[in-house]
């Protein structure tokens, strides 16, 4: 246990300099005898913790991976915290997805017993076509991005109210106006109605969803018109995860 407290002094120290350390600064910083130093630095810099050039110690890839892995989990956490939160304020599940090598990546969804997400009972990459997260982030695409994901995902009926083929798909994607709110009723699960809000940030295409009893229909403007307020007050924030 000491040599790993040990250890993680002199990373931390080395973390301090930018532009790398020699081996007697870093054992005067830490309180370390020199010996201990040396032979610390050098297990480190064998395991990739650390690297040496020129005399001077810097941190290594391991390191590093070490650092982006916490910065994506803090990412997610705030994203997880702050859908949780619009989740309580409006009453309804929240979704987060993106659109990332040519695929439908739901990154988060917050809910409630009392109010439970939709079930993914028919594939949701498959079936963009027909939910409000897939039509919102097909809008943010260019035609030949749409088509192709059509062509790999053909439309296909699966309830009574689906879109029922490409070219209708493709108009009604063409009337959406940019940042324009997606609405979406039983067509992806009979009961359900759903709105999702495109968030594009660079070449980046994003939505924040809500889903709703298709009993409760007349709430969904007005969830909706929040979820964009709040969205328009942490858009600054929020951006940052977007690659989570």
């Amino acid at each position: 246990m000491g040599s790993v407290q040990r250890a993680m002094r002199l990373l931390e120290s080395v973390a301090e300099h930018e532009h790398g350390a020699p081996a007697k600064q870093l054992a005067r910083e830490t309180g370390l005898a020199l010996p201990t130093a040396y032979h610390l630095l050098r297990t480190l810099v064998h395991e990739g913790y650390l690297r040496r050039d020129k005399g001077l110690f810097f941190l290594g890839e391991a390191a590093e991976r070490l650092s982006s892995s916490g910065a994506q989990e803090k990412r997610r956490s705030t994203i997880a915290e702050t859908l949780a939160h619009w989740r309580d304020a409006i009453g309804v599940p929240v979704y987060y997805a993106i659109y990332r090598d040519g695929e439908i990546e739901v990154m988060c969804v917050s809910e409630t017993p009392g109010n439970p997400a939709v079930e993914e009972w028919a594939g949701f990459r498959e079936t963009a076509h027909a939910h409000a997260i897939g039509q919102c982030l097909l809008s943010q695409l260019g035609e030949d991005a749409r088509r192709d994901h059509l062509d790999r995902y053909p439309v296909q009926a699966i309830t009574p109210y689906t879109v029922r083929d490409d070219h209708t798909l493709l108009r009604r994607l063409d009337r959406t106006r940019r940042m324009e709110p997606v609405f979406e009723r039983q067509e992806y699960a009979l009961g359900t109605v759903c709105a999702a809000i495109p968030i594009t940030m660079g070449t980046t295409a994003a939505t924040m969803a809500i889903s709703l009893p298709a009993h409760q229909a007349d709430r969904l403007a007005a969830a909706t018109r929040q979820l964009q307020s709040e969205i328009g007050r942490l858009l600054g924030s929020l951006s940052i995860s977007i690659s989570i």
